[in-house]
């Protein structure tokens, strides 16, 4: 994959699990990772919304 990847994820999702979230970003050689959301879940990127908006949009500038 070559289109650069922002990968988000909280600390504790059990959906999809957190350690999935670090080994996607390792192995993709364009992406991004945003730290890991703090006692969140599944739902980390609406639990901090305002972070992760701002990270987005960052990241959609490039």
């Amino acid at each position: 994959m070559r289109q650069p990847v922002l990968a988000a994820n909280g600390e504790n999702d059990r959906t999809v699990p957190s350690h999935n979230a670090l080994d996607l970003a390792a192995r993709l050689p364009q992406s991004e990772l945003v730290p890991l959301y703090p006692a969140a879940g599944h739902g980390g990127t609406f639990q901090y919304h305002d972070a992760f908006v701002t990270k987005a949009l960052g990241f959609l500038e490039f």
